[in-house]
């Protein structure tokens, strides 16, 4: 990159120009949009378009003089290549919750100096966190106007993709049905209002579709409930005459898409509005009534919806198996290509297995970027290959592929490691070690309610009794045809919270890994559903819940040091390859057929 006609210092000496005039020591810029979606529509890209660091997470900082991406080490690779003479500078944390953006903020900012910050983009709870913090150190807080208006001439419009339903059958239950039970939720918080912003909580609570966010299948709008109606606040054109009758049978109206803040604005003392701070923008916040009186507490779609229900888990159990068997057919052409001696490359393996995943009934999309990560890149974990830099698969080593896709019934998401040509011992071992934090886990047995992030350990213990360990989390919660990413469940580090309780019904990933920078990765992971476990008698627990595997592919075993290995643990792999042949097979024919027979025998 030339330091001296980079588009990244040019736009940071623009922005840097307009904060002087006026009056802003430095400016805030995280990684949001005003619904807090984790994957953001280009219009609200400016960490990437300032910085031209592309990780999903990230916070921005920019002073006066100084400027600093804070990542945490999922991306810490990603970024140092990304802004390496960009005039950003890599703040590296250990956790995306970090608090560490702030403290260096405040010793760029100068006693009674201004930071400033789009509210329209800032959660709810994040707002509370800043302002303590500047008020201590004697700042003020700037969260209007959007500073990036004045610098980014080319800033992409809103997206005007149509909105669809998502309907019967994949749709078990009816939009009236889960409005009632929102609304029996907003009584027994005492409100009379709600107002959603989250675009995956709008999209279950309204049984529609839309394709506003790469790889989730959401559009952007925002819904104000009442006890019998509501508003959907959402860009013109984007949703059909038809639609627009079937949900005002549901008593839902269409709004503007920027009318939303004067709705809210025109609350009065008669309405008590339920609110999510941590899904609602302190820029909406400020724009309520003064006369209404404000109930916080976690959106009820959010619980709602991650509650799967029998009829759902069967639609998803489907869509595994169409998944299994597009992953069998891509990996018996790839083993296919290479015996022939064909030489493919990252971009190779991303091709051809969206296409083999496109070829599958009820495929809608990917769920998001594959990942093919030959050696190095795999010690990256949301590498992606592109155009400009992607690795052949030459010489030997490990190749991660971690994938996913969305169906009208169910999401995906699922990782496997394939060894490539011979494999050191170092490589055995750490692959060995990940599978044994991923069997742990899928073993365990829990008492209902256990919160989730208390579960993290046990995916971690064989990799700690090695001395290693992993910067993510082990797991996330997955929607139905819906978000990759959902919570409020998460098997991570984070401090738990009452909402992460475990139930029936919930769908969370487990996916440990162990990173080599510059020399290997490995991550293995599967998909799981909180189902009843036998309780013991005697037991203390009224009820106890296990995990159901729902992911459906072989994992290697020709890359494993069987020393490792307990015999209870060779027993569960047995047992999970012969559930995958017997739900697989039946759909397979000819090398894909012999590949999954292969892949599939015990060990």
């Amino acid at each position: 990159m030339d330091t001296r006609t980079s588009p990244i210092r040019l736009r940071l000496t623009q922005l840097r120009e307009e904060m002087s005039r006026r009056g802003v020591d430095a400016l805030l810029v995280p990684s949001s949009d005003p619904h807090l979606s984790e994957y953001l529509p280009e219009r609200w890209q400016g960490r990437v378009w300032l910085s031209g660091f592309t990780g999903s997470m990230g916070t921005l900082v920019v002073g006066a003089k100084r400027a600093a991406l804070f990542a945490d080490s999922r991306y810490w690779v990603q970024a140092e290549a990304e802004l390496a003479g960009s005039g950003v500078e890599l703040v590296r944390i250990q956790t995306a919750a970090s608090p560490a953006h702030l403290d260096w903020m405040v010793e760029q900012v100068p006693r009674g100096g201004l930071v400033a910050v789009d509210g329209q983009v800032l959660s709810l709870a994040s707002a509370q966190a800043l302002k303590t913090r500047l008020d201590a150190a004697g700042i003020r807080l700037q969260t209007t106007p959007d500073l990036l208006d004045a610098i980014w001439p080319e800033r992409p419009a809103l997206p005007a993709e149509p909105v669809y339903a998502h309907a019967a059958p994949h749709a078990p239950r009816s939009r009236a049905e889960k409005l009632s039970l929102v609304r029996e939720a907003m009584a027994r918080q005492g409100a009379n209002r709600h107002f959603v912003s989250t675009v995956d909580d709008i999209a279950w609570i309204t049984n529609l579709r839309g394709s506003d966010v790469e790889y989730n299948p959401v559009f952007l709008a925002h819904l104000l409930l009442d006890l019998s109606g509501g508003q959907l606040f959402v860009g013109e054109g984007k949703v059909s005459d038809a639609l627009r009758a079937q949900l005002a049978a549901d008593g839902i109206r269409l709004a503007d898409y920027a009318a939303a803040g004067a709705a809210l604005a025109a609350l009065g003392e008669a309405d008590v509005l339920l609110l999510d701070p941590r899904r609602v923008t302190l820029g909406f916040r400020e724009q309520v009534g003064r006369g209404c009186r404000v109930v916080e507490a976690i959106n009820p779609s959010t619980l709602l919806k991650s509650r799967k229900t029998e009829a759902e888990a069967a639609f998803i159990r489907e869509a595994m198996v169409e998944d299994g068997v597009a992953m069998c057919e891509f990996y018996a052409e790839f083993e296919a290509a290479r015996a022939r001696g064909e030489r493919w490359s990252e971009l190779t393996i991303d091709e051809r297995l969206s296409a083999a995943r496109a070829r599958r009934p009820g495929f809608v999309g990917l769920s998001f970027s594959t990942i093919a990560a030959w050696q190095g890149n795999g010690a990256m974990p949301h590498y992606r290959a592109t155009p400009d830099a992607f690795a052949h698969l030459d010489g030997d080593g490990l190749l991660l592929i971690d994938s996913g896709a969305q169906y009208l019934g169910g999401t995906t998401d699922i990782t496997r490691v394939w060894p490539i040509g011979q494999v050191t011992p170092a490589m055995r071992r750490d692959y060995t070690l990940v599978l044994k934090g991923t069997m742990a886990l899928s073993r365990t047995r829990f008492p209902r309610g256990t919160l989730s992030p208390m579960l993290d350990a046990i995916a971690r213990a064989p990799l700690w009794a090695e001395g290693l360990d992993f910067g993510h989390g082990t797991g996330h919660g997955v929607g139905y045809f819906l978000n990759v990413h959902e919570g409020p469940q998460s098997i991570s580090r984070t401090v738990p919270d009452a909402h992460m309780a475990m139930e029936p019904g919930m769908i969370t990933s487990i996916e440990p890994g162990v990173y080599r920078p510059g020399q290997w990765g490995v991550r293995i992971e599967n998909l799981v559903m909180n189902v009843p476990a036998p309780t013991p008698e005697g037991s203390t627990f009224a009820e106890m819940l296990e995990f159901e595997t729902l992911t459906l592919c072989p994992i290697d075993t020709t890359c494993l040091d069987r020393s490792l290995l307990r015999d209870d643990e060779v027993a569960w792999l047995n047992a999970y390859h012969a559930t995958v042949q017997q739900r697989l097979a039946p759909r397979l024919r000819g090398e894909a057929l012999a590949w999954l027979q292969r892949r599939c025998q015990p060990i």
